[in-house]
């Protein structure tokens, strides 16, 4: 995952940079740093530990619960710089935001991807009031049949260049196309793979 031996601890005085991300989201969660010895352990732990030029070795999370597993490691080009990729099990920040850059800085539609995934795991209810995803994830007909309204609202805000009317519906109509594709597996990270495959090989469009 990470080789110590190719990183520039004495660049830092025996630190490195960490830039620690929500491997979900992609949001950039807090930047620190750390030593070898803390790097070791989030290596053989699967736990990210920082070191601080104030608190010394600590392991995030090791007392408000706040923790972050890792998903990957791995050094910039100069050797002196860690990306962290990590699942977190809350709030990365002290001041209990969900980042140290303040509030807004998150991925608002990997969220919504991430809330659905997790409704789509519950299983059907036969509650006298589901909530409005449930129901649209239970019943096929009627998610494709609300996909195919909100396209046309779509449509008709871009022809009627209504600006802030068609913003609506294109939130409308995102959220009711990855409700559509849940049931088939299909991810919000399945469709950026698609996005980013275009990208690399672009095609005349």
């Amino acid at each position: 995952m990470l080789d110590l031996d190719r990183l520039d601890f004495a660049k830092g005085n025996g630190l490195v940079t960490v830039v620690t991300q929500d491997a979900r989201t992609g949001d950039v969660l807090m930047v620190a740093h750390a030593d070898r010895e803390a790097l070791s352990l989030t290596l053989s732990t699967g736990q990210m530990h920082y070191r601080s030029r104030s608190r010394g070795l600590w392991l995030k999370g090791a007392t408000s619960g706040n923790t972050q597993r890792v998903v990957s490691l791995s050094a910039d080009c100069d050797g002196d710089a860690v990306l962290a990729r990590v699942e977190k099990a809350g709030p990365a920040c002290h001041t209990g935001e969900e980042t140290c850059f303040g509030p807004g800085h998150w991925d608002a539609l990997a969220a919504l991807d991430a809330t659905l995934a997790a409704r789509a795991l519950q299983p059907p209810t036969d509650a006298p009031r589901p909530s409005y995803t449930r129901r649209l994830l239970d019943d096929r007909n009627l998610r494709l049949k609300k996909l195919g309204e909100e396209a046309a609202e779509l449509v008709t805000a871009c022809a009627d260049a209504d600006r802030e009317r068609a913003a609506e519906e294109a939130a409308d109509l995102l959220y009711h196309l990855l409700v559509a594709v849940k049931p088939l597996g299909v991810t919000l990270e399945d469709v950026k793979s698609v996005l980013a495959r275009r990208a690399i090989t672009p095609t005349a469009r």
